[in-house]
């Protein structure tokens, strides 16, 4: 509701055809990874953050 990219990535899941628990899934891995990313790098929370690799 609150962060763009993670609303973004479950309409586009759930326009594929993902039951919509199943996006909401598949959301709260993604954010817990960012939250990982966040604490072992010990940077902070950056939204317009573009991965290089």
């Amino acid at each position: 509701r609150w962060n763009k990219q993670a609303k973004a990535i479950y309409e586009r899941l759930v326009a594929k055809g993902k039951a919509k628990k199943a996006a909401l899934g598949a959301v709260m891995r993604k954010l817990v990874h960012l939250c990982f990313g966040v604490l072992k790098t010990r940077l902070p929370w950056d939204e317009n953050y573009v991965a290089t690799a």
